[in-house]
């Protein structure tokens, strides 16, 4: 019988899964802080390094381990900041194929890079709190 956090009526999750929780976070945090400190972009390097590709597949690989507890809005959380990332790089990307449209393409490049840190920074925090994402 699993125990029960009596605020939320959530279900406590495994410490080893709090702790797969924090590896994920440090992985897309890496991605992203790789784009910083390279020429590429910040969304760039968290969409197409190999760590935020890993925690995205570790997401969806242990997704049902962490259902009925506050990880599961954490993980909800990394997954859809992955792909909503995704879409705007590639509509930013579209953009700036032509010279008008790269006066919108790379200032929404931008916007989406610091989004991309500000989600990784909020949800990490929420963890390191042991509160749950808004959904």
């Amino acid at each position: 019988m699993a125990d029960y956090d009596s605020k939320t009526q959530l279900a406590l999750p495994a410490e080893n899964l709090i702790t797969l929780t924090h590896v994920v976070y440090a992985l897309h945090a890496f991605s992203a802080i790789t784009g910083i400190s390279s020429a590429a972009f910040i969304v760039t390097a968290f969409l197409t390094g190999w760590p935020s590709i890993i925690a995205v597949i570790i997401n969806y690989v242990k997704r049902s381990d962490v259902r009925g507890t506050f990880l599961d809005t954490h993980f909800s959380w990394q997954i859809r900041t992955f792909w909503w990332a995704l879409l705007w790089f590639l509509l930013g990307g579209l953009l700036t194929i032509t010279i008008i449209g790269a006066v919108i393409g790379i200032p929404l490049l931008i916007v989406v890079g610091i989004w991309v840190l500000y989600r990784i920074a909020r949800g990490w925090l929420a963890l390191l709190s042991r509160k749950s994402l808004p959904m």
